[in-house]
């Protein structure tokens, strides 16, 4: 009998609208990998079932466990960006409900970054048995092992659990975080996973790249930073506090770069990919670290085009050169708005100069550039927003992305916002920037239904600007500026006055 069987839950349409059926990237559920690869490690045998990658729906999610047979079913929320966690909880809860009409003996467990943020309230309200209030690891690996041993498991020894008996919810204590990755982590259970299905973002192989085959991988987990509009610790808090660390210490931990460069390995040689995503919430930011995995890239002479995150005040001289001749085609910046003012409101602090000097010296390298920008961050009115995008089509950066502000669970704007008593969206799904239902937050001086028409008509002003369709015609050709074209004619759906605004 199969111990633990892990659910990617299919979320894409839900999240993404018509933008997912063609541009949007089918992504290799990463978490799903690690925490398979770890059970897997400590001599559970185990299967993931992809539903985003092979399309299906609740029901036949729920044929197939129910074929599966497995002790457990873990249903992953988490996504490959912290804020991805929240807009998949629709997907999971119909993945959910399914299982218990077609096996409601079925145990299930909930983990993600969402799930952790708001333990209590999971299990309460989710047709689910069980929750995790940490990464999952050691608590997926425990509960497994209990289940296996006893049809009437005792589940005070499984470390960050929640569940319910008598009436009541119970909680255990927490689980320590894995912190010797290479050892106890040593990568992706890719093997189980459907990995010619995967596919990169349009962009990220703008100028004519084929999109497949694609993957994704952490070289750290974690995050050094705490934006109050970033919800990334909410999985790692409990587990710092079991592991003895230090009360403020920050989660980020580390793979070696020759861990590192032996999965690039696996994905080269046993898959063909190409295409790979560094899902570091910030991956350049240790010199020592980002060098010696470029180093070790450069090695073997791989052709690779590889985009990751980086800060502004994070791209040292002399790491630049190391990451061309690696294969980053791609550096994703979150300059998030014009207004140092704004952007010290939500603890990204930087000075305004140093975006344009980075900038300047990651294209001179040759590498791309990804501009991420924010609508409606606490301090925001009318004319910040102007400038924030004025300064966008100022960078003009190869790709944009925008987005508003949203009070992430897990974030301390989603504490702040209950405190104050802000509006937050009634349904999971209204956490995700593109969906129907999308409700930012309002800021001191503009309405939510401002901010997301400012954000909707903003991305249509930058893909139509003439400057930057002139520039991705001289970088990348026509054929990418009749794809940009393309993608800029989508419209999604809101629900408010005005129904369809600009993608």
């Amino acid at each position: 009998m199969l111990d633990v069987l892990f659910i990617n839950p299919a979320s894409r349409t839900q999240v993404y609208q018509s933008l997912g059926k063609r541009l949007a990237a089918i992504e290799n559920p990463v978490w799903a990998g690690l925490l398979a690869e770890f059970a897997r490690r400590h001599g559970l045998s185990v299967d993931i079932l992809d539903a985003e990658a092979h399309g299906y729906t609740a029901a036949e999610v729920a044929d197939e466990v129910a074929a599966h047979k497995a002790r457990l079913v873990v249903v992953v929320v988490y996504g490959h960006q912290p804020s991805a966690s929240t807009q998949i909880m629709p997907a999971a809860r119909q993945t959910c409900a399914a299982i218990k009409e077609v096996a409601p003996e079925q145990p299930v467990l909930l983990v993600g970054g969402h799930v952790a943020a708001l333990p209590a309230r999971t299990l309460a309200e989710e047709p689910c048995d069980y929750v995790a209030s940490g990464e999952g690891f050691w608590t997926i690996v425990e509960l497994a092992a209990a289940l296996r041993d006893s049809c009437h498991p005792d589940l005070h020894h499984v470390r960050g659990l929640w569940y319910q008996a008598d009436g009541k919810i119970h909680s255990t204590p927490a689980a320590p975080l894995v912190d010797q990755l290479d050892d106890q982590l040593p990568g992706i259970a890719s093997d189980l996973l459907p990995m010619v299905r995967y596919r990169a973002h349009n962009w990220h192989c703008f100028g004519g790249h084929e999109r497949q085959p694609y993957a994704a991988i952490y070289t750290t987990l974690g995050c050094p930073y705490r934006c109050s509009f970033c919800c990334i610790q909410a999985p790692f808090k409990e587990g710092e506090r079991a592991a003895g660390w230090k009360a403020n210490t920050n989660s980020y931990r580390f793979w070696s770069p020759e861990h590192v460069v032996r999965q690039i390995d696996s994905l080269v040689i046993e898959h063909g990919v190409r295409n790979i995503k560094l899902a570091d919430e910030m991956f350049v930011l240790n010199r020592r670290h980002v060098g010696a995995i470029c180093d070790l890239i450069v090695e073997r002479g791989y052709d690779l085009n590889i985009w990751a995150y980086a800060r502004v005040d994070t791209v040292h001289d002399g790491l630049l050169d190391k990451l061309a001749a690696a294969g980053f085609r791609w550096l994703a910046f979150g300059i998030e708005s014009a207004s140092e003012h704004v952007r010290d409101g939500v603890d990204k602090r930087f000075d305004q100069e140093q975006i344009f000097t980075t900038l300047e010296k990651v294209r001179a390298a040759g590498i791309h550039v990804i501009g991420n920008y924010i609508f409606g961050l606490p301090d925001d009115d009318q004319a910040s927003m102007e400038a924030t995008l004025g300064l966008a089509q100022e960078l003009n950066c190869e790709f944009a992305n925008f987005y508003t502000t949203m009070a992430y669970p897990g974030s301390p704007l989603y504490e702040q916002a209950l405190a104050t008593g802000q509006q937050l969206p009634e349904s999971w799904s209204g956490y995700s920037q593109h969906a129907i239902d999308a409700l930012p937050l309002a800021t001191r001086h503009l309405t939510t239904d401002e901010v997301l028409a400012f954000r909707d008509a903003a991305f249509t002003r930058y893909f139509d600007d003439p400057r930057y369709l002139d520039m991705i015609a001289r970088t990348f050709g026509p054929a990418t500026v009749d794809e940009i074209r393309l993608m800029n004619a989508h419209r999604l759906a809101r629900r408010r006055p005005a129904e369809t605004i600009g993608a």
